[in-house]
């Protein structure tokens, strides 16, 4: 497997880093933003139609836990399953920026910051 690289065009609309995801390493996924498959992604439709490269950019929804596009059944689903918290992942990059986020998520080594039980 590929290692991981620093690259801000593979943080995800949510935050989530593809950088890190097994299926982008092994081939099998393109990310997020270049996965036509991802059409289903509410977060992902929603950040393209308003022409954002992440949720950090909304002015509509500050806190991402608001909004029902981010906080939606797939995305709590997708939570439980992988402990993920993605809203900490929002908070990170509007704090140290796209490249910052991916920077950090690259060294951890880590696709999702994780959820605190």
């Amino acid at each position: 497997m590929p290692d991981i690289m620093v690259n801000a065009e593979l943080v995800a609309y949510c935050g989530l880093y593809c950088g890190a995801c097994k299926a982008y390493l092994g081939g099998k996924c393109k990310g997020c933003r270049e996965n036509q498959k991802t059409t289903w992604c509410k977060v992902r439709s929603c950040c393209m139609e308003k022409m954002t490269k992440t949720c950090a950019e909304c002015t509509e929804f500050p806190d991402p836990l608001t909004c029902k596009k981010f906080n939606n059944f797939m995305s709590k689903l997708f939570g439980f399953i992988f402990k993920s918290d993605r809203a900490a992942c929002i908070a990170q990059i509007n704090q140290l920026g796209l490249d910052g986020h991916a920077k950090v998520m690259a060294e951890m080594k880590a696709q999702t910051i994780k959820r605190k039980s």
